[in-house]
């Protein structure tokens, strides 16, 4: 087997994968194409979507339970930051018909055995961090204006938040807050794990060539972003019941962005040397390097440190 690494993997220390730029016309064959999936397979994906909704009603029963309905829209909306991987099992889906394969509910968890399971966990988990981040960040949006007293009823708060200053304040700063963290996330895994299930590439590379799908096609990336946002609204209505519907259309459209702005790899998978001290220096770049704006060295740049001779 291929030597793996969750963050460097075995496939990215050889070769980037290369990012196409693509219209913004692009994205209805996307759609077209998800929602062709959804069509094909609509029990699987709705039942692998079903979790979502019964988890974020859940959620929405603790609020209320324990008196923090200032975090019931955080919550719903913060919902979002997770749908990138609560929507891999839709990502196996369409790969598996995209390559003519009998389409098997059950092979949808493939990606637990998968090469780059360790990556896809990791990833997922950032993504857990960053959900509650942003959870943590709008409570103490909420306190910077009401204070610590609870809030008894959605009445209550609703009066609150629409008719005085303070409430406007809180609507202002935390959608702009929350845009901030939907920015982030966009980034990071626009293209990510639908990358990580199709080729043998750690994390690094993962979250680096998304990035550079957005830094490439920056205005389709932020139409993209908001037919998103504005399907999760849509889907939100009522109580989280539309997710069942699109939720899978827009994993599977994902999964076909992914195909149309990341070229495929041509080269069959071969058996790959463990990294050298110059590989993991490429790794130990990130993520300071992203988020500072810079491109990283990778091993095959002609720019990068040449005079690493260890294995």
């Amino acid at each position: 087997m291929a030597y793996s690494h969750p963050l460097t993997g075995a496939e990215s220390l050889y070769g980037r994968p290369v990012v196409r730029r693509i219209g913004v016309v692009d994205l209805k064959e996307v759609l077209a194409r998800g929602i062709d999936d959804f069509m094909a397979m609509p029990s699987h994906a709705v039942f692998l979507c079903l979790i979502y909704p019964i988890v974020g009603l859940l959620l929405g029963w603790l609020t209320f339970g324990y008196g923090l309905i200032s975090l019931l829209y955080p919550i719903v909306a913060g919902f979002a930051l997770l749908g990138p991987f609560a929507a891999i099992g839709l990502y196996e889906l369409s790969r598996q018909r995209e390559r003519g394969l009998a389409v098997d509910l059950t092979k949808a968890f493939d990606f637990f055995h998968s090469p780059t399971f360790g990556a896809i966990a990791a990833l997922g988990f950032l993504l857990l961090m960053i959900f509650l981040v942003w959870l943590a960040v709008a409570q103490a949006i909420y306190v910077a204006n009401f204070g610590y007293a609870p809030v008894s009823s959605i009445r209550e708060f609703a009066h609150r938040l629409f008719t005085t200053p303070e409430g406007w304040q809180l609507i202002i700063v935390g959608n702009g807050v929350g845009f901030l963290f939907a920015l982030v996330v966009l980034t990071i895994s626009v293209v990510s794990f639908p990358l990580l299930l199709d080729r043998n590439v750690g994390a690094v590379e993962a979250v680096l060539t998304s990035y550079r799908v957005v830094r490439t096609n920056p205005m389709t990336m932020a139409v993209w972003g908001l037919i998103v946002a504005g399907a999760l609204v849509l889907g939100s209505l009522p109580f989280l019941v539309g997710m069942a519907v699109v939720m899978p259309v827009l994993g599977h459209s994902t999964w076909h962005l992914y195909r149309k702005v990341v070229e495929p790899n041509l080269n069959p998978r071969q058996e790959q040397p463990r990294p050298s001290k110059q590989h993991r220096r490429y790794a130990a770049q990130f993520p300071a390097a992203l988020f500072a704006g810079e491109d990283l060295v990778g091993p095959n740049d002609p720019h990068g440190a040449q005079d690493d001779k260890s294995p």
